[in-house]
């Protein structure tokens, strides 16, 4: 696995993607603004994060309702950082497809 490879899984009307194109880095900056983590953090850094990370966003019928970001050297290490995914029945979602990741 490497950052320019892109994966998907979708169940019902759910997706994750590793497709760092699908991202609204927009709408991860006015959630990742507003958290108690990240709160003001700049656009422009969370678009160079975004950028040079393993990406996972979460999408309900097209909608990007989620997002996950690896920090990662993609042979030992990885960092799981800025998750979140909006409303109730997803919220786990997200955690399965990062744990089943290939190597």
């Amino acid at each position: 696995m490497n950052i320019s490879e892109k994966y998907e899984w979708s169940k019902n009307n759910y997706l994750v993607s590793t497709d760092r194109e699908k991202l609204d880095v927009q709408a991860i900056h006015r959630y990742l603004t507003r958290s108690t983590w990240a709160k003001g953090i700049p656009l422009d850094i969370v678009s160079a994060s975004v950028e040079n990370s393993l990406n996972f966003g979460v999408y309900h019928k097209e909608n990007q309702i989620g997002f996950a970001r690896l920090i990662t050297d993609y042979a030992t290490f990885a960092y799981l950082c800025d998750v979140y995914v909006l409303g109730n029945d997803s919220n786990l979602l997200i955690v399965f497809y990062v744990q089943i990741m290939p190597d």
